[in-house]
């Protein structure tokens, strides 16, 4: 089985953006623990802060891979081409947002990607990740 986690824009500084809101444990650091907890899984990781570069990586791995975990990050609100993109592939979808979106600003309660997501797991940190993954096992 292959999963990849993609995550969006200032995912990359999680552990030092806004500690109240997204933890003080980087998503690096993380990722290791759950590449020791799922052995039997391929597990793989993509950050960008260019909607473009998760364009490409959707559907690079779109029909190969079992299963894409996404945190669009700002990019669930704005990205009509992210939606699209999972429109067109066949790998199924689980979005996962480490804060919980609705108690934040308003704007943050529409997502783009929802309607192509086969789940959405919200609020609970870094473990929203690993739900995803039990998700697909």
């Amino acid at each position: 089985m292959k999963i990849i986690i993609i995550n969006g824009p200032n995912i990359n500084l999680i552990g030092q953006r806004e500690p109240a809101i997204y933890g003080k444990e980087s998503f690096e650091s993380y990722f290791v623990m759950l590449e020791k907890k799922y052995p039997q899984i391929g597990l793989f990781h993509f950050q960008s802060n260019i909607e473009g570069e998760i364009i490409n990586k959707i559907q690079e791995v779109g029909f190969s891979y079992d299963g894409i975990i996404l945190n669009a990050a700002a990019y669930t609100h704005t990205s009509i081409g992210i939606a699209d993109a999972l429109k067109a592939i066949n790998t199924p979808v689980v979005e996962v947002h480490i804060s919980n979106i609705f108690a934040r600003e308003e704007f943050r309660h529409h997502s783009y990607i929802s309607a192509h997501a086969k789940g959405i797991i919200i609020g609970f940190g870094l473990d929203s990740y690993q739900l995803a993954i039990q998700s697909f096992l």
